[in-house]
C-alpha cells in the first residue's frame, strides 16, 4: 500500500470512520452468522449461500483493509484556515462556462467527492485543472462529453 497522505475534510474523515464502524460492528457479524448457518446445510462443494457469503466477506474485508489504509494515511484538512487566490484542496471555486452559466464546486478528497452536491474529487479532470489556478485564469477540460472551458470567476475557503 502506498505511503502518500489522503487529503481530506474532518467531515470525510468521520464519515469513512462511521463506516468502518459500521462494518466492523454489524456487517462482518452478520457474515460470519451466514457462514454458519450455511455451514449447517451440509455439503460445502454445492452450498450456494456458503459461497455467496464467502464472497462477500472477502469483499467486506478488502472495504475493511482500504478504510483502515486511508485512515492511517489521512490528513485532514480545514479549508477555513486556508487562504489565498490559487486553487488548492479545500477550496470552493465558482466557474462560468462557455455559456455564462455558473457552477460553484468545492474540491475535496475521493470518499467525499458528490457531483451532485458541489463536491468533486481533487483528483478528477476537473480537479486537477483547477489546482494551482487562479481567479480570473481559464481551464480546459476534456470530459467524456468533449472539451469544456471555464473561467474561474471566484476562489474561497469556507
Amino acid at each position: 500500500m502506498a505511503s502518500d497522505k489522503v487529503p481530506m475534510l474532518a467531515e470525510g474523515h468521520l464519515k469513512l470512520e462511521t463506516e468502518l464502524r459500521q462494518l466492523k460492528k454489524f456487517e462482518r457479524p452478520s457474515i460470519i452468522e451466514a457462514i454458519e448457518t450455511a455451514r449447517a446445510h451440509g455439503d460445502l462443494s454445492e452450498n450456494a449461500e456458503y459461497h455467496a457469503a464467502k464472497e462477500r466477506q472477502g469483499q467486506v474485508e478488502a472495504m475493511i483493509a482500504d478504510m483502515e489504509d486511508q485512515l492511517s494515511r489521512a490528513m485532514v484538512i480545514d479549508p477555513t484556515t486556508l487562504s489565498g487566490d490559487k486553487v488548492v484542496f479545500g477550496a470552493t471555486v465558482t466557474l462560468v462556462d462557455e455559456d455564462d452559466k455558473k457552477v460553484r464546486y468545492q474540491l475535496v478528497g475521493k470518499v467525499e467527492a458528490n457531483a451532485t452536491e458541489g463536491r468533486i474529487s481533487y483528483n478528477s479532470p476537473l480537479g486537477r485543472a483547477l489546482i494551482g489556478r487562479s481567479k480570473g485564469e481559464e481551464v480546459e477540460v476534456t470530459t467524456p462529453a468533449g472539451e469544456r472551458y471555464y473561467e474561474i470567476a471566484q476562489v474561497e475557503f469556507v
